[in-house]
């Protein structure tokens, strides 16, 4: 018991100098955006604003609750929905096939390719994928649905790449040492390891593709998006009121969803 009293506590780990300047170098450019742009905080908040702010959110007031107004407002968030699973499930597709080559399985020159790959598709935002495919499948969900799913392949992608590379190489290569094929040691041991964080990845990106989606509207990519933007720009508030209280109960029910079977995946 003594033994076990007088055990001697780990040491805290130094910070470095480095990590110190990082910091700092944050910290300052932090500071210098705030003194850089020139934000308007008197005016944003001086009484003519509050009251036009006043004034324009009560004409939001009350909702468009008519039955056929609801039953469009429905089918736009079953188009949300099915876009957004529909890219999810492409990009999940496509970024295991290209997270195998960037976890370096098939050499330095295919990992350094496939990544800058990866980089351009991620450093595109969805908005600007949804732009340029509308000029190419026209405006509808098919382009928003491309756009969501060649986004977030590159986010994907990059996450399996680090799954597969983070999983203990021990079990796989003792199967291969023992004669098994390396592609059916892959799928007995690397693949079940990294599926449960692959299938959570998946699920987030779900999540944020729902409210992707429900945004590429305003360019013309079908959903809720294209009714919102319809309605504001016609000045028809309580209508795009309805509209605004769709998207937040879809995400909201999405999110309790998503929560509740990554938390079965991880018990």
């Amino acid at each position: 018991m003594k033994s076990a009293l007088n055990l001697q506590q780990p040491v805290s780990p130094t910070l470095r100098w480095s990590t110190i300047a990082l910091l700092t170098g944050l910290v300052l450019l932090v500071l210098a955006s705030f003194i850089s742009l020139q934000l308007k905080w008197r005016e944003f908040f001086s009484p003519d604003a509050i009251q036009t702010s006043i004034e324009f959110l009560h004409g939001f007031s009350p909702p468009e609750l008519g039955t056929g107004f609801l039953k469009k407002i429905g089918y736009a968030t079953f188009e949300t929905l099915a876009m957004s699973a529909i890219g999810t499930l492409i990009a999940a597709f496509f970024g295991a096939l290209l997270g195998l080559p960037a976890s370096g399985r098939f050499g330095v020159v295919a990992r350094l390719a496939t990544r800058a790959v990866l980089n351009v598709l991620r450093s595109i935002p969805e908005l600007a994928w949804a732009s340029i495919l509308l000029i190419a499948a026209g405006l509808g969900p098919f382009a928003g649905t491309l756009a969501l799913a060649l986004h977030t392949v590159g986010v994907l992608g990059r996450l399996f790449a680090d799954a597969f590379e983070n999983c203990p190489p021990l079990p796989e290569a003792t199967l291969r040492i023992n004669g098994v094929h390396p592609v059916s040691a892959f799928f007995y041991t690397t693949l079940p390891q990294s599926s449960p964080q692959m299938m959570s990845y998946t699920l987030y990106r779900w999540e944020n593709n729902i409210r992707a989606a429900a945004i590429l509207g305003v360019v013309g990519a079908g959903g809720l998006g294209q009714m919102l933007k319809y309605h504001l720009s016609l000045f028809q508030m309580q209508q795009a009121a309805s509209v605004i209280i769709a998207m937040l109960l879809m995400v909201a029910a999405v999110d309790g969803v998503s929560f509740m079977l990554r938390r079965m995946m991880t018990r």
